[in-house]
Formats: structure tokens, C-alpha cells, sequence
């Protein structure tokens, strides 16, 4: 029977200080390197504004439908970027909604763009990502949405280019991926400027 207990005493004593290691001390020193070495990443890459009102995240992206704006890729999440009800549609290639939602957004892409009726339209300007919730847009995507957005601010349109260069994020470790443009600071800062 002494046997025992010195057993249960040792499976205790091993629970607690694993407890207390794996559960109190290891996320203490993430979290204190995280705060210390990636502050803004570790906190969600928040976007604030003059006054310091977050506005968005820097991976989220946000619905704009108003021709002053860049408009964002679809989302499936929801009812459009929401990140609770993030993830695709799951429509398959040989789903008719998918095909029938498709060829609706591309005929309004061509429209809000002022394309001819066979322009090819950027595929983020029509799909959606996986997780719905793509702050980014293609390059092209953004060169095709200059005209509308730099008439509705008044603006000319190398000058909206301006704004659109200095919010594309290259590719990653600069071979993977594209670069993208991240839309919501580049509206925010196409609206601080026409606020002015």
C-alpha cells in the first residue's frame, strides 16, 4: 500500500510541475518574447489611425463597394469578410452557383472597370481566396481599378499609382509569392489624403 501511494504522490508532484512548466512558465516566455521582438505582429498588425482608432488588421481585409475604393477580392466568409464564418464556399468546379456567381462578378468587374465584354478580368477580382479574409489584391487587379477610384477622388492617376506602390507587399523572402496590394491602408491613406 506504500507502495502505491508513493506512486500517486509521484504521478501528482509530476502533474503539478508539468502544470506549472507547459502551462504558466513556457506561454509566459512566448508571450514576453513575442511583446518584445514582434510587439505589432504579436498583437494582430493592427492599423490605426491619427487619433489611434484601429481601423483593421494588416491580414484582414474589409468590404468597400463605394467607387472611391478599391474594391477587395469576394469573400465567401459569411456575409463577406467575416472573420467568425472564415473559409471558402466549398462550391465544386462543376457547381452552378459557383459558375453562374462567377460569370455575374466578372460581367461587373468588366463593367465597374469600363472593359469591353471579352476583356480578360484579374482572377482575384472574381474568386475568392480560401479563407475568405485576403486583405490583398493583385497588382493588375489594383492597375485596372485606378481609373475609377482616382475619378471619384478627383485625383490623376499616377497619382493614385503613387499610393498603390508604397502599399504593395513584395513577395515573401522576396522569390515566394507575388506581391499584393494590401487595400485597406491604401484606402485609409487615399482618404487622409482627400481629407485634407
Amino acid at each position: 500500500m506504500k507502495e502505491l501511494f508513493s506512486e500517486i504522490r509521484g504521478a501528482v508532484l509530476g502533474t503539478l510541475v508539468l502544470a506549472i512548466v507547459c502551462c504558466g512558465l513556457y506561454p509566459l516566455v512566448v508571450f514576453g518574447i513575442s511583446q518584445a521582438l514582434f510587439h505589432d505582429k504579436a498583437n494582430g498588425s493592427l492599423i490605426l489611425d491619427s487619433n489611434g482608432t484601429v481601423r483593421g488588421s494588416r491580414l484582414l481585409g474589409q468590404s468597400f463597394t463605394a467607387d472611391k475604393y478599391f474594391h477587395p477580392r469576394p469573400s465567401a466568409a459569411g456575409t463577406g469578410y467575416d472573420a467568425m464564418s472564415s473559409g471558402g464556399s466549398n462550391l465544386g468546379p462543376t457547381s452552378q452557383n459557383l459558375n453562374d456567381g462567377r460569370a455575374q462578378r466578372i460581367a461587373d468587374d468588366r463593367a465597374q472597370s469600363g472593359l469591353a465584354t471579352s476583356a480578360p478580368v484579374p482572377a482575384d477580382a472574381v474568386t475568392a481566396s480560401g479563407s475568405g479574409l485576403d486583405p490583398h489584391i493583385s497588382l493588375r487587379n489594383a492597375e485596372l481599378q485606378t481609373p475609377r477610384v482616382a475619378k471619384a477622388r478627383g485625383l490623376s492617376e499616377d497619382k493614385v499609382r503613387e499610393f498603390i506602390r508604397a502599399n504593395t507587399d513584395t513577395a515573401d523572402l522576396g522569390f515566394l509569392g507575388e506581391p499584393g496590394v494590401n487595400i485597406l491602408p491604401l484606402n485609409l491613406a487615399l482618404d487622409a489624403l482627400t481629407a485634407k
